[in-house]
């Protein structure tokens, strides 16, 4: 079989200028500075502003926040430039295409619908971010805390509708509008979310970030030193051990173009979270504010940099949002490959702005984005197993392809067994989600390799014959 691209693939089903059903062709590759700019503009974003505080409320101490983000956003990008960008640049096929060759179309549905609303639930936690920016010259529009889980009036559900129509339509128009949109905000986003945390400093008078970052005494730290480092890497482990950048990455002309990855890490990740972070700190210490109930990200930001620093909400929230609904959109049109991309983004649009009304998701992000990351990842270690081990197995490559099956049952067992694990240590254990995406990653990759060998021992030898 051609490693480059599948021989065997079938005459696309529906394929247009984003090529989701068949390899992206030679002519639509891109350059390094579509994937820079994106991925800066898509991790320089809205969440960050809620991230960086939900640190401060989690009562993080300076050292484990500032060494334990850099050592996590470092493995982070060795995971998409090692990990994603090599099998991505190697078939140049959508996650979700991909899936469907290896688990059969019975089974990728499933994935795919998971995939489509946990994206959906993620990219609405930005639109409610974007949303607190709009609220701040508008006092009728009640603005939600890190204790809210409901809407708050009707005119927040109205702000976030038309926020969330705007996203809709711009990812709609495909990936090269979103890489641009990306690649001309991020540069100035970065700048403001400096600028808020040097403003903070100025007010709270020090440069002393290890002080800064102390919690007071009595303010119990919910995650330590490893908590940070497995979340920073994990936080997209989705996108990257998961897979789902192949779907962006496949446009890459070669695997070095994974190293784009650094510029939402440290510019985003890291830099962004911590003057993020000021922010409440400053809201702590000078205004009063009790740290586990937190504060709206577009307050705090109006009140450091003003206009720009509103306009910046929106738009950070805006330039993630976009890539995040353009997957979700690549999710559910996978689902009924004669559905247009165009249909399956607006599907996914609606669901993320019906999401972003209720703010329990941008105001328990630590958390969620460890149970989204945990649950799709590891589908990311069947596809692994499958390019690098599957033929040292004796299996064969793209099961479902090569014999014509549309359910591979290897591949729910070896996905619900550690899931169902997981879920079972989360919710009677309250273990911090981040700290098991990378066993239950391992273990779906191992429990693949055997269980297809078990159950496809004799489809193994006939393909071989």
């Amino acid at each position: 079989m051609n490693e480059t691209a599948p021989a065997s693939s079938p005459p696309p089903a529906h394929a247009g200028d984003e090529f989701e059903r068949e390899p992206v062709p030679p002519h639509a590759l891109k350059g390094p500075t579509a994937f820079w700019g994106m991925y800066a503009g898509e991790h320089t974003a809205g969440t960050e502003f809620m991230i960086g505080p939900l640190f401060v409320a989690w009562g993080v101490n300076a050292f484990d926040l500032l060494v334990g983000l850099l050592v996590g956003n470092l493995l982070a990008v060795l995971s998409w430039r090692y990990i994603t960008a090599p099998i991505a640049t190697r078939y140049r096929l959508t996650l979700y295409y991909q899936l469907e060759r290896i688990c059969g179309r019975k089974l990728v549905v499933l994935y795919n619908l998971a995939n489509g609303i946990l994206f959906c639930f993620l990219a609405g936690a930005m639109i409610t971010v974007s949303a607190t920016a709009v609220g701040v010259p508008f006092p009728h529009i009640q603005m939600p805390t890190f204790q809210d889980t409901l809407p708050t009036n009707a005119a927040w559900c109205v702000t976030v509708l038309a926020l969330g129509a705007l996203m809709t339509f711009v990812a709609i128009r495909g990936y090269g509008f979103v890489a641009r949109v990306g690649h001309l905000a991020a540069p100035w986003m970065f700048l403001v979310f400096v600028a808020c945390g040097l403003v903070m400093l100025g007010k709270l008078g020090t440069f002393n970030l290890v002080e800064l970052l102390t919690p007071a005494d009595g303010h119990e730290s919910r995650i330590g030193f490893w908590g940070v480092v497995f979340f920073a890497w994990f936080c997209n482990a989705a996108m990257h051990i998961g897979m789902s950048d192949l779907s962006v990455l496949r446009f890459a002309r070669k695997p070095s173009y994974g190293w784009a990855s650094a510029a939402g890490m440290f510019l985003g990740h890291y830099i962004a979270w911590i003057c993020a972070a000021l922010l409440l700190v400053y809201w702590v210490r000078e205004k009063g504010v009790d740290p586990s109930q937190g504060m709206a990200p577009g307050p705090m930001v109006w009140d450091a940099v003003g206009w720009a620093g509103l306009i910046c909400v929106i738009i950070a929230g805006w330039t993630t949002a976009n890539p995040t609904i353009y997957r979700a959109g690549l999710a559910f049109q996978s689902l009924y490959p004669r559905m247009s991309r165009a249909t399956g983004t607006l599907i996914a649009g609606t669901i993320c702005t019906l999401a972003g009304m209720f703010p329990a998701v941008a105001m328990k992000l630590l958390d969620f984005v460890g149970l989204y990351g945990t649950t799709l990842a590891p589908v990311g270690a069947v596809i692994l197993a499958e390019v690098y081990l599957a033929r040292r197995f004796g299996l064969p490559r793209e099961w479902a392809a090569a014999t014509g099956r549309s359910f591979n049952l290897a591949v729910l067992l070896a996905w619900a067994i550690p899931l169902g694990l997981f879920y079972w240590a989360y919710l009677h254990w309250g273990i911090f989600p981040s700290y098991l995406t990378l066993p239950v990653y391992l273990l779906t990759g191992v429990l693949y390799l055997i269980l297809a060998r078990v159950l496809h021992g004799r489809t193994a030898a006939t393909a071989r014959g």
